[in-house]
């Protein structure tokens, strides 16, 4: 079996559900693609005894007609035995197979594709919720677990069920694409041996999503992958984008005008900003779109400083969205040699900033631990002022320190040593000079500059410059 990489914390939670004394029902939750079966099947293989995947856009008919050949899967029978009548019936089945291995050893019942199971009208939910409490939560061998990417679903009717379900989830997993360190883990495993700026690149263009790093090729550099993927007419990224949000989410158009909204936006909005900017409604049925994008990753929220959860600005962080927004959706270039093309152009240099801005964002305990300061105590926070002068300044991260220190974060993308030239060093002085006025705080300042390569020691550099964090420290585990 494929080595599973990385996932060291969503390991540990699993192991601690193997070694609990109690029945286990857990979740695990996030995009198409992340990786979620595959990570329950390695940390299981030994323990599953049932499995059973739900089948998209079937009836319960057909549903159960599946479950019916995973029973036969399970009892390794060569004969399919009749499809049950109704869910009801399949789980009692089921339970019947369980028990007395159940009596013997430890082991895991695994439904992938949970909400797909939940047909119209099948009754599966209701038959499910009846199997949990009424026996699976008694038998302290058992562990359910239960997959899905569909995020209105999951988050609705099993994270924050009212129902049958309530309080039930005993461990949940939010499954998100590798860090840069898993990324490089996964390549070389796969033989692909590539250079640091190269891996950022990729990841830049497709994120960490281990499916999509999957269609990488030995021999291949970052421009022919990113080429091939996302500019010829097979390529997988050209047209994923819409089955990726349709798929996790019912009502996917304002979940995508969300996300181009946010794409125009690389600074971010507010929640007030995306209901103006969206024409949606304020109130409940924002709020759980906004949470759904978050839990599936695409979107995170960045509290303010010295300002509380309701005046987040909320940004793109999903790489592949950005990316596909900007340079695949309105393309008239295809074929080889466009990404080249593109990678020249002044709109591939606002791009690249803010993906390596993102990148960075997701990185913070790995900038910490560069700055020395893992073990202080840290606020992380962004801050914008927008006078009606037009006078503004803005910074993404902040690391508000508790040993009377705030580290004032610049994330800058370059191809060698990145150059603070006499313009740029006013701009960073006036930046932090309004930054003090405004906040109004008395805690030493200190400018840390996150850049690929470093920065080339300079008049404007020394002096203005307490600390640097490069590529390298980003890829750190």
């Amino acid at each position: 079996m494929e080595l599973l990489i990385g996932r060291i914390a969503e390991k540990k939670i699993l192991s601690e559900a193997l070694a609990s004394p109690s029945s286990e029902l857990l979740a695990v939750f996030g995009r198409r693609r992340v990786g979620k079966t595959f990570l329950i099947r390695s940390v299981f293989q030994k323990q599953l005894i049932f499995e059973l995947s739900g089948v998209h856009d079937a009836n319960a008919a057909e549903q159960l007609l599946t479950f019916s050949k995973a029973i036969a899967d399970a009892l390794g029978s060569q004969l399919t035995p009749a499809a049950p009548k109704n869910w009801t019936e399949a789980f009692w089945q089921l339970r019947e197979f369980a028990a007395p291995i159940l009596k013997k050893r430890k082991a895991v019942i695994f439904f992938d594709e949970f909400p797909w199971l939940s047909s119209h009208k099948s009754g599966f939910l209701s038959a499910f919720e009846y199997f949990w409490n009424q026996w699976a939560s008694q038998q302290p061998n058992l562990i359910v677990a239960i997959c899905g990417s569909a995020a209105t679903w999951m988050i609705k009717k099993v994270i924050n069920s009212k129902g049958g379900l309530h309080n039930r989830l005993t461990r949940k997993i939010r499954l998100l694409p590798f860090t840069l360190h898993e990324t490089e883990q996964y390549l070389k495993s796969n033989n692909i041996h590539i250079d640091r700026y190269q891996v950022l690149t990729i990841f830049m263009a497709m994120g960490g999503v281990p499916h999509y790093l999957k269609e990488l090729k030995k021999g291949e550099s970052a421009t022919q992958a990113i080429d091939r993927l996302c500019f010829t007419k097979d390529g997988l990224l050209s047209s994923e984008f819409a089955n990726l949000y349709r798929s996790l989410f019912e009502n996917a158009d304002r979940h995508i005008s969300v996300v181009k909204a946010l794409a125009d936006k690389p600074s971010g909005l507010t929640r007030n900003e995306i209901i103006a900017a969206c024409n949606l409604q304020s109130g409940g049925t924002t709020s759980l779109l906004l949470e759904e994008l978050v839990g599936s990753g695409f979107i995170t929220p960045h509290l303010p400083f010295q300002k509380n959860a309701n005046q987040s600005i909320y940004k793109l962080s999903d790489e592949y969205s950005l990316f596909y927004l900007k340079f695949i959706e309105n393309s008239r270039a295809t074929g080889v040699g466009t990404w080249i093309k593109k990678s020249s152009t002044s709109s591939w240099r606002s791009w690249s900033g803010y993906a390596f801005e993102g990148i960075c964002m997701k990185h913070t305990d790995n900038i910490k631990q560069a700055l020395g300061i893992s073990g202080v105590f840290t606020e992380t926070s962004a801050w914008r002022h927008a006078p009606k002068d037009g006078n503004g300044a803005q910074v993404d991260l902040l690391l508000d320190r508790q040993d009377n220190v705030i580290s004032v974060c610049e994330m800058k993308f370059s191809n060698a040593e990145f150059v603070i030239d006499k313009t740029y060093g006013a701009e960073l002085q006036y930046k932090l000079d309004i930054f003090r006025r405004e906040s109004k705080t008395k805690k030493a300042l200190f400018l840390a500059m996150v850049t690929t390569y470093g920065i080339k020691n300079n008049v404007y550099s020394i002096g203005l410059v307490q600390n640097q964090v490069t590529m390298d420290d980003l890829f750190l585990p």
